[in-house]
């Protein structure tokens, strides 16, 4: 029924996409801040995906210390892809949100926290009733500190799972480039943002669809 939605495609079999980035806005539609930059020195980036990124990005730009949050796509291997195009599930892209934050203000375990306690990381290439490779659970670091309290971090909350009952995390959790700059976002991955009418999208649309729901196990960070 679902198809290619529910099997990452290979490289060479993925969409074209084009050389040019898609239309975006340029500003935060909650937080006025400037979506691609240039942020604040100090800051730090990291992109995750835990299913639709409506509800995700929400739930980060609610975070203090959160500076901006974005849309995007990651993870996959078409060039500057569309919405509808990563729907197909013809792109290996999951749908992701950058978060850009001060480290004085919240920690990445913080993060951490927010992110495992938020979604069902055991899914595979699903998020509840939303289906396909767009929504599998990720984390892509930006500095090697932040892939090394991933891993740390998803050892832990798999024994709060496990307790619970439930099955093996399938989080994927990606390592920044070796040549990347402190607080990049990761270069192995390239972040696309999403159309403008995504960014912000349950700010804009109080009643839209929110996927995000949790296992209900603690994340003891």
């Amino acid at each position: 029924m679902f198809g290619l939605k529910t099997q990452m495609i290979a490289p060479a079999n993925a969409l074209a996409g084009r050389s040019e980035a898609i239309p975006t806005e340029d500003t935060h539609f909650v937080l006025h801040t400037p979506l691609k930059g240039p942020y604040p020195a100090g800051m730090e980036t990291v992109v995750l995906a835990m299913g639709c990124f409506w509800g995700v990005e929400r739930k980060l730009w609610q975070q203090d210390g959160v500076y901006v949050t974005a849309a995007g796509y990651i993870g996959g291997y078409t060039p500057n892809p569309t919405y509808k195009e990563v729907c197909t599930g013809q792109t290996g892209h999951t749908e992701g949100v950058l978060v850009v934050y001060d480290p004085q203000k919240i920690t990445f375990q913080q993060l951490l926290k927010v992110f495992w306690e938020s979604h069902d990381p055991t899914q595979g290439f699903r998020q509840g009733n939303d289906i396909g490779t767009q929504y599998r659970s990720a984390i892509f670091a930006s500095t090697d500190a932040q892939y090394d309290a991933a891993v740390a971090s998803k050892a832990d909350f798999q024994k709060a799972l496990t307790a619970l009952g439930k099955g093996a995390i399938t989080t994927e959790i990606e390592p920044p480039s070796s040549s990347e700059a402190a607080g990049q976002i990761n270069t192995n991955a390239p972040f696309y943002f999403a159309e403008g009418y995504h960014q912000g999208y349950l700010a804009k649309n109080p009643e839209g669809y929110c996927g995000l729901k949790g296992t209900g196990a603690v994340c003891a960070i």
